[in-house]
């Protein structure tokens, strides 16, 4: 009798050491938000986990305090009934009456050791982990319950614990922190793309949209060489004309180049003067004040400060104090929802999958290469891809002249990258305006020593 009440005793605690386990990985495994949802349309259980989440701290350390005991009682309790059932087996196989104790001692502790940890740890915690709400349903109840019967005991053993750390400037938290950083955000959202949580487009218009504050306004920018603009002696005819021929709605005007702007106008102010006179009013009467903003401006400020004047766009100044590009509400919005195309625009697309590579736009940036392209551009002083060209090729190039790469690839071998070699197809002045990527490859360790 006294063997079997200490069996059911070993079992007993066994279970509670689970319970105890289930409900300090299945609390920390909730996030606030779905425990009050729960709360507010669940039952009693749901009550009892959303008050144990609102203490997570205090119902932690009672559950550490339960495995504690539990754990030490299911030692105490059994090795020694283990070790008296081994007996009769150990000596019929022949282990020597001197050596009995010793071994069956140390069989029991290791056989009551692995049942506890395998029932009383692994196997709740990974439920846990699995099913944190249903879980956490059967499991807050008496733990909640147990942490209040013994209070004292965990309040003096909590507070010796946020004494140290508080000791070590560190303000211990009651309850797990709910809000998530921009960064934590995009990478739940790529691991959700990644199983098939979240549907690609919808992953990828929140992932832009996340990392829209960190762009800065150079990256967000049409660039210089790409800004049409009119001077200040032109004419309102002449706006037409140039916004017939370009599709474009606002103009720069400016008594020089860009560095001497002196106001934008947007087409639809043509229609405030009369046609008869549209040849002979100059454009410096229609235009209006530009906002600036510097290079180094962060998304959500330039898309304030467009959003606060009428003609929706800004002219981005360098650390010199010189034009740098032109930033429009369109701008802003393709970043985060991607290339918007009307009528008027190229019919071109920045990138185009072509034979073992890609045709790609010079001015597409680095970020956005590597997203839309499998080419994991190597790091280095540049924004695009024609500037990674460039850099590499040493000197303005002619269409038609090629240049190998050696891919970045976190994940490859570092003694075999994979090679590409990119083609310049196009030039617009000194731009790279239009070049393509091949992959080569990976050529191997003995072909890299022969060449």
């Amino acid at each position: 009798m006294s063997l079997a009440l200490s069996l059911l005793a070993f079992l007993l605690l066994t279970a509670g050491t689970a319970l105890f386990v289930a409900a300090e990985f299945s609390l920390t495994a909730l996030e606030r938000s779905t425990v009050e949802a729960n709360a507010k349309s669940g039952g009693w259980r749901d009550a009892y986990v959303q008050k144990a989440h609102r203490s997570l701290s205090f119902q932690l350390s009672g559950a550490q305090l339960g495995i504690s005991i539990t754990t030490l009682a299911t030692g105490y309790l059994a090795e020694p009934v283990v070790a008296t059932l081994l007996h009769a087996p150990l000596t019929l196989i022949g282990v020597p009456a001197s050596m009995l104790d010793g071994i069956s001692l140390g069989l029991a502790l290791l056989i009551a050791t692995s049942v506890s940890m395998i029932f009383g740890e692994l196997v709740p915690k990974n439920l846990a982990v699995a099913k944190p709400s249903p879980t956490a349903r059967w499991a807050a109840p008496p733990q909640w319950w147990f942490s209040r019967f013994l209070t004292p005991a965990i309040k003096v053993t909590n507070g010796t614990a946020n004494w140290i750390l508080r000791r070590l400037g560190i303000e211990p938290a009651e309850e797990l922190r709910s809000a998530r950083s921009p960064q934590e955000l995009v990478s739940l959202v790529r691991t959700s793309k990644r199983s098939g949580s979240l549907d690609a487009s919808t992953a990828d218009l929140v992932d832009r949209s996340l990392k829209f504050g960190e762009r800065s306004a150079e990256e967000l920018m049409t660039p210089r060489s790409k800004i049409e603009s009119l001077h200040v002696d032109d004419t309102v005819a002449d706006l037409v004309h140039k916004a017939i021929e370009t599709g474009f709605s606002r103009f720069p005007i400016t008594a020089g180049d860009l560095d001497e702007t002196v106001g934008i106008v947007h087409v639809k102010q043509a229609f405030t003067v009369p046609v008869a006179d549209r040849a002979t009013t100059q454009l410096v009467a229609l235009a209006r004040p530009v906002s600036t903003v510097p290079s180094s401006l962060d998304g959500d400020a330039v898309m304030t400060q467009i959003r606060a004047n009428g003609l929706q766009t800004a002219l981005v100044v360098d650390e010199y104090g010189g034009t740098a590009g032109m930033v429009t509400v369109e701008d802003l919005i393709e970043e985060i929802v991607g290339d918007v195309r009307d009528e008027h625009d190229d019919a071109t697309l920045d990138v185009v999958e072509v034979r073992n590579g890609w045709r790609i736009s010079g001015l597409l940036r680095i970020d956005e290469v590597e997203s839309e392209t499998s080419f994991r551009p190597p790091e280095g002083d540049y924004e695009t891809i024609g500037g990674l060209i460039l850099q590499e090729l040493g000197h303005i190039p002619e269409p038609g002249e090629t240049v190998e790469l050696t891919e970045f690839d976190p994940d490859g071998p570092l003694d075999d990258p994979v090679h590409w070699q990119a083609t310049v197809i196009q030039m617009d002045g000194r731009r790279i305006d239009l070049l393509e990527l091949t992959e080569l490859g990976r050529r191997g360790r003995s072909e890299e020593e022969g060449r």
